[in-house]
Parts: C-alpha cells; sequence; structure tokens
C-alpha cells in the first residue's frame, strides 16, 4: 500500500479511486476530519491553533503570507509523506478546490522536487477525456502495486 497525495486534496473522487486500489489517499478531508475529532482545540470552526502557522514554517518563509504558512502546516506533513502523487491541473471547482494559488505552486514544486512517482492530468471535459482519465489513473495506481 503506498500513500498518495491527490492533487487537489479536496477531491473525494481522487480519494475514492485511490482507496479503491488499495492506496492510502493523502487528503485535506482526512487531515480535517481529524482536527474536528480531536479534543482540545479552542478555536472552532476554524479548528487551527496559533502555533500551526508556525509549524508552516518548514516549508514557507516567514515572508510568505500567513495563509500559505497555515495552508502548509496542514499540507507540508502530507507532502512529507507522500510515496506517490496525482496532480489534476485545470479542475473544475465542483472537482476539488485548492483556494490559493502560491500554496499550489508551493505543493507541486515540492512534489516534484521529492522525486517520487506523478500522475500529471489535466481534468477532463469531455466523456471521451473522462474515459481516458480514469484508465490513466487505474493504470499509474496498479502500476504501484496493491491490490483493487
Amino acid at each position: 500500500m503506498v500513500k498518495v497525495f491527490i492533487y487537489p486534496t479536496t477531491s473525494l473522487i481522487l480519494s475514492d479511486l485511490v482507496a479503491r486500489f488499495g492506496h492510502t489517499p493523502l487528503s485535506a478531508a482526512i487531515e480535517i476530519r481529524e482536527r474536528i475529532q480531536t479534543p482540545g482545540l479552542e478555536s472552532p470552526p476554524l479548528q487551527i491553533t496559533p502555533e500551526e502557522p508556525k509549524v508552516g514554517l518548514r516549508w514557507a518563509a516567514v515572508e510568505v503570507p500567513s495563509g500559505v504558512r497555515g495552508r502548509m502546516s496542514l499540507y507540508g506533513p502530507m507532502v512529507d509523506q507522500a510515496e506517490a502523487a496525482i496532480i489534476v491541473n485545470d479542475a473544475d471547482f465542483s472537482f476539488g478546490c485548492m483556494g490559493c494559488a502560491r500554496t499550489n505552486e508551493l505543493i507541486k514544486y515540492l512534489l516534484h522536487k521529492k522525486g517520487i512517482p506523478i500522475l500529471d492530468l489535466n481534468y477532463p471535459r469531455t466523456e471521451d477525456e473522462g474515459e481516458e482519465f480514469v484508465a490513466a489513473i487505474r493504470k499509474f495506481l496498479e502500476g504501484l502495486g496493491g491490490s483493487p
């Protein structure tokens, strides 16, 4: 079983596909669930502690806006854990939205720099492209091992 970073990290479709092929999806939904279910956070509904933007300094310099650092405190540990990644570019908002262009660039850079297997796709716009899209993901995930 391989830990697969999915981008956009809010994509339930990608998360489901990765899990169906026997791998562990690294997604924002799972991380946010942990934050919501963990007792002791004092700032609902934000579910972020004052320390987390400081944690983000590991991946983004102090000059970077705090929103990027805050996002990287969530996404950075997932990038570190990733053994593979699926990146979907130009996705429709309903497929999954990341919300911050600078964070998106940083995440993609860190993933490529890591040297892990990456499937880099464009979001499908037609039914034929959709079939090719799913087939490419399936082939990539099967190539990583695991079981459907």
